[in-house]
């Protein structure tokens, strides 16, 4: 297949894969180094080959087996049977510290930070082990800590992790790997938590890294990140290897095709149409207000309509709906359902109401991790599940959470496994799961698809339109341009805590929106 023989790219993807093809200056299959991570289902030999010096990406739906053969690379779980290959020589291990030994060094999806120390000090833990000093010298230590962060982020290395952002503690983790003396860094949905900014000097660094001679296995959802900065991808499915592409010479529709083992006609589904338009509304929010976060939010949502809420980072968008919900904040205004004016003074009185938030947050609000699948699915309202006496039925908690799992295709082995066996997408259909379980009226979502391959991404859109087409109430908020102009009908643009402007229709593009919410002057608009 040839990679700029004009042929038609899917409609879907139009839109994320703007200058994805930049000069690749590596050459993958003539590098001297290889590393080998070979395994044999059947009898069949399957293998998975990193070369150096290139940034190699590794595709696949939630539950492929990605995150879980990076897991045993970095030692944390050990192999049933294959081998791996370093360098010509096949090397054991067994835990992670031998792989850091070995130069390999693992960032996970999830944050897994100290938050109660400073920022040098989770950076450095590693080193602090094995140190035999008996005191620890900080100055020093925030010092080399601020060295890396310097090309990587404006984060103070004696600030504690509890008081940074979602974003600001990605990049920490990601500063904690390349403290490390890697030869192969493993980076694990790195962008998710990132704005767009934060991901391009990500990008900057891997191609510096990269031309350093160190490999780099990418592991990203998202199609413009790996055609725009990976040099080849392979696929993974059900467990399975499938494919290794070169990404010169390949389309996004590709990848998804060998990702899922079927056609994806539409990303997103249909919108509404002409006659599907009603005048009836579902929310109405009338001049809301909270201190310093946001200030005279007013706006409707109408029946069958999904409307998407977009600003950048810090804008005040999430404020704005968890103020709704009366999640955080001494909230002023008025919020009207279903022509109900509604009387909340906490989170639990939105939940009565039949208003329920889905958090962007899906390890520390999302979900419970230590908690079985069925227990999470109906922790919103245990009166569902209950029966004689008040005592939990658990044939009904285990139906429930059956009945929900298969209309999202949740992937799991039993429902009595804790939420954290689950792969990160997995984890986010269960989180989605226990909103659905109340039977709301309205849904706030925050970052939908965050960490969700484009499979789930397509299910999770479908069920959207057909809650919206049901008379539920669906508000979403996302970092992801594409997506909101590909789901929603309407969007509202929010910058430093107010409503900038309004896009619909074909007036729906990714430059009206930026331009709302970065324009440089205060007067509201409407595109």
């Amino acid at each position: 297949m040839g990679g700029g023989g004009g042929r038609h790219r899917p409609q879907q993807f139009q839109s994320e894969i703007k200058g994805a093809r930049h000069d690749r200056r590596r050459d993958p299959e003539n590098c001297q180094c290889e590393q080998i991570f070979r395994r044999h289902p059947g009898v069949e030999e399957r293998e998975f080959r990193v070369a150096q010096g290139e940034i190699h990406a590794l595709a696949g739906e939630n539950g492929a087996g990605k995150s879980t053969l990076m897991n045993v690379i970095d030692g944390i779980l050990q192999p049933d049977s294959g081998e791996i290959i370093r360098d010509g020589e096949a090397v054991r291990i067994s835990s992670p510290a031998v792989a850091q030994h070995l130069g390999i060094g693992l960032v996970h999806q999830e944050i897994a930070l100290c938050p109660d120390v400073t920022v040098a000090e989770n950076m450095f833990m590693a080193a602090t082990n094995v140190s035999r000093s008996f005191l620890m010298d900080y100055n020093a230590l925030r010092k080399k800590a601020k060295i890396v962060l310097e090309e990587l982020a404006d984060i103070n290395p004696a600030t504690l992790v509890r008081d940074l952002s979602i974003s600001s503690q990605q990049l920490v983790e990601i500063a904690k790997a390349l403290t490390l003396d890697c030869r192969v860094l493993i980076l694990d949905e790195p962008t998710a938590a990132l704005t767009e900014t934060e991901a391009q000097v990500l990008f900057a660094i891997m191609r510096r890294l990269a031309d350093r001679g160190i490999s780099i296995i990418y592991i990203s959802h998202r199609m413009a990140e790996i055609f725009d900065n990976c040099d080849r991808v392979s696929v993974f499915r059900d467990g399975q290897y499938i494919v290794t592409y070169n990404v010169a010479d390949i389309e996004p529709g590709d990848v998804v095709n060998a990702m899922v083992g079927r056609v994806i006609d539409k990303l997103y589904p249909e919108k509404q149409s002409p006659a599907e338009v009603s005048e009836e509304i579902v929310l109405k929010v009338d001049r809301l207000s909270e201190a310093r976060r946001f200030q005279d939010i007013s706006f409707e949502l109408k029946k069958g309509e999904i409307l998407g809420f977009a600003g950048l980072i810090g804008s005040g968008r999430s404020e704005i709906v968890k103020g709704i919900c009366r999640l955080e904040g001494d909230v002023a205004g008025e919020v009207w359902l279903n022509g109900q004016k509604l009387a909340l003074a906490e989170y639990a009185d939105s939940i009565a109401a039949g208003m329920v938030y889905l958090s962007e947050d899906r390890k520390g609000d999302g979900v419970f991790l230590d908690m079985s699948i069925a227990e999470n699915v109906s922790a919103l309202d245990l009166d569902q599940i209950s029966g004689f006496g008040g005592l939990i039925s658990s044939s009904k908690e285990h139906g429930l959470a059956e009945r929900l799992g298969r209309t999202l295709n949740l992937k799991y082995g039993r429902l009595s496994d804790p939420v954290s066996s689950l792969s990160g997408g997995n984890q986010q259909k269960v989180a989605l799961a226990k909103m659905l379980s109340v039977n709301p009226k309205l849904i706030f979502l925050d970052e939908p698809t965050r960490g969700v391959d484009v499979g789930a991404k397509s299910e999770i859109h479908r069920i959207l339109r057909e809650l919206a087409r049901a008379g539920v109430g669906i508000v979403t908020i996302s970092s992801e341009l594409p997506e909101l102009i590909g789901i929603c009908d309407r969007i509202l643009v929010v910058r430093e805590g107010r409503i900038s402007g309004e896009v619909a229709g074909e007036a729906m593009t990714e430059e009206n929106i930026m331009h709302l919410a970065s324009v440089l002057d205060h007067r509201k608009q409407t595109a």
